[in-house]
């Protein structure tokens, strides 16, 4: 409702400097339509980030304006125009300064502040503005609840609390409406609560509140993060039939979670249907193709995506290079990933605290720990602070080097920092148990515990423990990089102590349990993974024990596979394979190698090989097997090994019937390229020993260093011989009588990876 006046000013006011803002606004006072016309210059003012300008206008537009609830208005679009800039602090002191001058105790007032805290994620803050709105006698309205609603899901607090919130709005007979909705499912999206948006969804529909292209794409991204990916595709099908369709934010979301989901076919064929449908690419779009060409490696075409980007108008931004470095990091390009750090830095691009987390954690897990350190401490000199993503990368590079206790250490000290760990970073620290045999007592009263050291080594210990470092936090991660870069050379100290490695696990889990940090099939692999690098089935049994607090199905399976339960358990493990079957194709490998591996390593090979089995049957290893070559290479050594026995009795049955086999048979097992000594991997080393110990006629082939080889003739006598069947059968060390109950399964549950 601004006068055209109004627009004159603004031209005024954005081509001359703050100081000469009074004198025009003096000359245009008389002629400027009160509230309004201030209105629409404080908020254009705030479209073009003239936050200052705007804050001048509005002081001196409030003290001309004499009633009270025309300044209220003036006073709740500043908050609100501060608000989305970011400047929560200069909003909160322009609502106090409306509150002690009488003309900020409106709901809408609040409603701005609690929204501005809200916007930068300070919903702790936004829940104090809510509660003191009663000593000044307001009462929340619809306005005010959706405020709040939306401030504490953008501020990261847990649905749970939200839901309380939302109770509080109905006892007080104000109904919700669709932004209400809107703003559960945002609050569900942002944690992947695909169960709780899908009631929130439905129970739009019983409360007859329409939906909306908003309340799709929010429910759809809900979904997505909880990688229901066919549930997705169902959801957004129906979308026409309702008179709604879908827009580039629905296909951007769609794609993002076929990506994340590894279904990278599944996302470019919506790219391309896009196109076919007519939909631009919006900068979100480019960035989700350029990162899905990132993590299949095919950098030409990611590059490809960057010259149509930057033709369509669009230069690259900080999400552009985040998905470059990542995906070059995830390759091992190193030299990239520091020629386009250097190259984004150049263009004027700022890195933001996942760029620093990237480039950290792609150093890190290349060993290139001086590098990480020089890239934490521009880092900090930024004035950045560790997040939960950072502190994971860190943890993870403890965890990788065998330094178990000093990550739980850093843990501790996260917590401390008022960072929330997630399923990620326990996860890094349950599958790290066991794997180097031993644990570590590096920090000793604050510093590094030094061995004697070759001189180079010793130099980065020292400039680690003197780095400089700004507070106790940056000079605890400077030193974790000194002890990597130690370790790396071999001289950090290390202590045997394997029970007190298993008493830090299950001190893992409890804390898991105590922040109802919800796991998933990674943690539950990570678990069985700990369990087969256990000394004693005691052992086993303890961490398995913790499995059965985390999943009822998941235990029991394991539980009574692992006691020899096995036909009173399988049908319950069929169920369980389904659900893994739902999952991408290196999560369900992972977590298939990981059972075998735990079955095999207490003598429970028979079900070890019914495991694998069922895993080829559902071709969870793409091509692992035929009759003249067997592929192991993305196998465990457990379940490589119980995969050799049925790949040696289904061609003694070829035998058997008289068919001649091919003329050369081969076993792969990878060059071990993840071992210290090229060549020399463990998987090669667990097979070479199954087929010496077997008297398998099998030789490393001189020209393969993962591969093993006989001829057909050679292997056709070995199978004939009278003893060969019987090596080849394998038997479990702990069996039940089939018609002995297993207590546990009438109480499993369905399982929720």
């Amino acid at each position: 409702r601004h006068t055209s006046i109004a627009e004159e000013v603004l031209q005024l006011a954005l081509h001359n400097a703050l100081a000469g803002l009074e004198s025009i606004l003096v000359s245009f006072e008389s002629k400027l339509s009160g509230s309004d016309d201030y209105t629409f210059l404080l908020r254009e003012l705030g479209n073009r980030s003239e936050y200052e300008k705007a804050i001048k206008c509005f002081n001196f537009a409030v003290r001309r304006e004499t009633r009270r609830t025309e300044q209220g208005k003036l006073a709740t679009a500043m908050i609100s125009i501060l608000g989305r800039l970011g400047k929560v602090e200069l909003a909160r002191g322009i609502f106090h300064t409306a509150l002690n001058e009488g003309y900020g105790k409106t709901v809408y007032a609040f409603s701005a502040l609690i929204s501005a805290f809200g916007r930068s994620g300070y919903c702790d803050e936004a829940l104090k503005v809510f509660d003191s709105m009663k000593n000044y006698g307001l009462k929340p309205n619809l306005v005010i609840y959706n405020a709040v609603i939306d401030a504490c899901g953008k501020g990261g607090l847990e649905f749970k609390r939200v839901v309380e919130i939302f109770d509080e709005m109905l006892r007080s007979g104000v109904q919700p409406d669709r932004i209400t909705f809107n703003s559960l499912l945002a609050v569900c999206s942002r944690g992947g609560l695909w169960e709780a948006a899908s009631n929130l969804f439905s129970e739009m529909v019983d409360r007859g509140i329409d939906r909306d292209i908003f309340t799709y794409n929010t429910f759809l991204d809900a979904v997505c993060k909880g990688g229901q990916m066919d549930l997705a595709f169902e959801i957004m099908a129906e979308m026409p039939a309702k008179n709604i369709f879908p827009n580039v934010i629905t296909y951007s979301t769609m794609v993002d979670g076929y990506a994340k989901a590894g279904r990278f076919d599944d996302a470019l064929n919506l790219f391309n249907e896009m196109k076919f449908l007519g939909i631009g690419l919006d900068r979100v779009s480019y960035n989700t193709l350029l990162s899905i060409y990132a993590k299949l490696g095919r950098f030409e075409e990611a590059l490809d995506i960057c010259r149509e980007m930057e033709d369509s108008g669009m230069r690259r931004d900080v999400v552009t290079y985040n998905a470059l470095l990542g995906g070059y990091g995830k390759q091992g390009k190193y030299d990239e990933v520091r020629a386009l750090f250097d190259e984004m830095k150049a263009q004027k691009v700022s890195p933001n605290l996942l760029t620093y987390s990237t480039v950290i954690d792609v150093y890190s897990k290349g060993g290139l720990y001086d590098e990480a350190m020089d890239v934490f401490r521009e880092f900090k000199r930024a004035g950045l602070k560790a997040d939960v993503v950072l502190y994971s990368a860190l943890i993870d590079a403890l965890c990788k080097n065998g330094l178990v206790e000093s990550a739980v250490s850093l843990l501790d000290e996260m917590t401390k920092e008022g960072i929330r760990p997630n399923v990620v970073t326990y996860n890094s620290i349950i599958d790290a148990f066991g794997r180097s045999a031993t644990s570590e007592h590096v920090f000793v009263a604050g510093g590094i515990r030094e061995s004697q050291a070759d001189s180079s080594s010793s130099l980065v210990i020292k400039q680690c423990i003197h780095g400089r470092a700004v507070d106790r936090e940056d000079n605890r991660i400077v030193k974790i990089f000194g002890q990597l870069a130690a370790e790396k050379g071999g001289q950090a100290k290390k202590d045997c102590g394997g029970k007190r490695e298993i008493l830090c696990i299950l001190g893992i889990f409890q804390k898991m349990h105590e922040l109802e940090i919800r796991p998933n099939v990674v943690t539950f692999s990570a678990i069985l993974n700990a369990c087969s690098r256990c000394d004693s089935f005691e052992d086993a049994s303890m961490l398995l024990e913790e499995l059965r607090l985390f999943d009822n199905q998941v235990y029991g399976v394991a539980y009574g596979l692992l006691m020899g339960y096995r036909e009173n358990v399988w049908i319950q493990a069929q169920s369980l394979f389904d659900e893994v079957k739902l999952m991408d194709s290196s999560t369900a490998s992972a977590f298939y190698n990981a059972l075998t591996d735990m079955l095999w390593h207490f003598g429970q090979k028979r079900g070890a090989q019914l495991v694998v089995l069922e895993g080829k049957r559902r071709q969870v290893w793409d091509n692992v097997w035929s009759n003249s070559c067997l592929d192991l290479h993305l196998m465990s050594s457990g379940a490589a090994r119980a995969m050799v026995h049925s790949w040696l009795l289904n061609i003694h049955s070829t035998v058997f019937e008289g068919h001649e086999l091919p003329k050369l048979l081969s076993i792969l097992t990878g060059w071990g390229k993840h071992s210290k000594v090229v060549g020399d991997g463990a998987l090669r080393r667990a097979v070479e020993a199954l087929l010496t110990g077997m008297g398998a006629p099998f030789q490393l082939a001189k020209c393969n260093l993962g591969r093993f080889v006989s001829t057909g003739p050679v292997v056709t006598a070995w199978l004939r011989e009278s003893g060969t069947k019987n090596l080849l059968v394998l038997h479990d060390n702990r069996t039940q009588p089939e018609n002995t109950r297993f207590e546990e399964i009438s109480n499993l549950q369905t399982l929720t990876l």
